[in-house]
């Protein structure tokens, strides 16, 4: 394909997306507050053998989110311009909210055939088995709704959504805790309560209902988006492996206390870090997106957010690492501060993860996802061999290994396997900006080892700050051009 190479056109989608990103930030910026409170208040209300169980509950409903419903939001983002173009937005969200109704019928009765072995396998009791099932209906439904107001550029719907759906789970999850006292099923029902109020938002904010017809299921549509689709869940799936499976492997081994210990370093790092980092591609991949369909080279554009995303990440990654004892403590209670040794295992875990945001795109513009997969699927098995050899030996170490080196995996393929035309450049000035700017930066983390009067939260925040600051003389000094 041969695509327009069009400053002008760069540059004004450059200060839309900037536009975009102001727009979302909010959201994203709740959402990681969010998440930084989760942990404290969860942690502090649950036993570690409960909040081990309500890890593993969340893990086994993106389980299933995975395999059939979060793929249908993404082909409805992926082909939204090309149906809108055409004049056929009807008939394409009467298809994906179709496609949704039939991957929901068909959970609820794989999961009932099969409900003795989910029991077993994800070792999971009946009564939190059911509660998740109907609680991927309202998740369901927000993650394809969310998509749509993402298509449809409505930052502001997004942004306002995300905040509300954040506030209200919580508030309602620690309600019901304190006043019926039941446990990790708690939080499910709180969950399940609060998306269910913010679908109505949603359906109201996307105007969904205006657009549905009676579904006239067609092929030529159909075969598209399941192509699209399908390797997308898929490769999810495998990043799950990567991410999730060590729960389980970790309760069968060492029981729900381990696992509480893998739940709050999890949620410490991976939830919170991918929400602040999504900020970038949450507003820039809709409009890459409908700047490939007209036919625009987009590799500029995603080598510069892919520098952008360098510097944003690995100041903050390389320093929670590093005062990893000190950031649990400050987050979660006590009793979970074990959980410190495998913060820098995730959290480095979560960079590359993210990275591959930048480096897979080049997969979904191509419509080649089954790449995606591929190489996610060797990730995953990379991933499930560690954790099961490592974890009897190592124990939580073993489990950070086993993550880090899945990811790792799965960005250096995606970074080498490249589709010609479509693959962004890797920004070399931005990674040598970083390393010069990591010396002196260095230097200052060092000589804070003797001064045992600055509190470890101060710390933190003045090596950010500092780290910034030489990066920025650096930027306007020895390397001046942009990327």
């Amino acid at each position: 394909m041969k695509f327009a190479e069009d400053q002008a056109v760069d540059k004004e989608q450059l200060n839309a997306i900037f536009k975009d990103i102001v727009k979302y930030s909010p959201s994203k910026l709740c959402g990681m507050l969010g998440n930084a409170l989760i942990v404290p208040v969860y942690t502090n209300i649950l036993l570690p053998e409960e909040y081990g169980l309500y890890s593993l509950s969340i893990a086994f409903l993106s389980f299933l989110c995975i395999i059939f419903s979060d793929w249908v939001g993404l082909s409805g983002l992926r082909f939204f311009r090309s149906f809108q173009l055409a004049d056929e937005l009807p008939k394409y969200l009467s298809m994906l909210v179709s496609i949704l109704v039939f991957n929901i019928c068909t959970m609820f009765v794989f999961a009932f055939v099969f409900r003795h072995n989910f029991y077993d396998f994800f070792n999971i009791q009946p009564k939190y088995f059911f509660c998740i099932l109907f609680l991927i209906i309202p998740v369901a439904i927000r993650a394809l709704l969310f998509q749509l107001l993402r298509a449809q550029l409505k930052s502001i719907s997004f942004t306002f959504s995300t905040i509300i759906n954040q506030i209200l789970t919580m508030a309602l999850s620690v309600f019901i805790v304190k006043f019926f006292h039941l446990g990790a099923l708690s939080l499910l029902l709180g969950m399940g309560i609060s998306i269910s109020l913010i679908d109505i938002l949603l359906i109201y904010q996307s105007g969904i209902l205006k657009y549905f017809r009676k579904p006239n299921l067609q092929g030529k549509v159909l075969l598209p988006m399941f192509q699209y689709g399908i390797p997308i869940a898929a490769t999810s799936l495998s990043a799950w492996v990567i991410n999730q499976s060590n729960k389980f492997i970790m309760n069968s081994i060492s029981g729900f206390k381990e696992v509480g210990l893998v739940g709050v370093a999890y949620g410490l790092t991976l939830p919170l870090f991918m929400t602040i980092f999504s900020i970038i591609t949450v507003a820039a991949v809709p409009r890459i997106f409908n700047m490939f369909e007209e036919k625009h080279d987009v590799r500029p554009i995603v080598t510069k957010f892919t520098g952008y995303f360098l510097v944003v990440s690995v100041p903050v990654i390389t320093i929670v690492s590093l005062y990893a004892p000190d950031f649990v403590n400050l987050f979660a209670n006590t009793k979970f501060s074990e959980a410190y040794r495998l913060v820098p295992y995730f959290a480095f875990g979560c960079l590359f993860m993210a990275l591959s945001d930048y480096t897979t795109l080049q997969y979904h513009l191509a419509n080649k996802t089954y790449i995606d997969f591929i190489l996610k699927l060797i990730s995953g098995i990379v991933g499930i061999a560690a954790n099961i050899i490592l974890i009897p030996k190592m124990g939580l170490e073993g489990a950070g290994i086993a993550t880090l080196s899945a990811n790792f995996i799965y960005f250096f393929l995606s970074a080498v396997i490249r589709i010609p035309n479509l693959a962004a450049y890797c920004p070399m000035r931005t990674l040598l900006r970083l390393a010069l700017a990591a010396v002196p930066s260095g230097l200052v983390y060092y000589s804070f080892a003797y001064i045992n009067a600055i509190p470890a939260l101060i710390q933190m925040i003045l090596l950010l700050i500092l780290f910034y600051g030489f990066y920025w003389i650096v930027s306007k000094s020895i390397l001046k051009v942009p990327v």
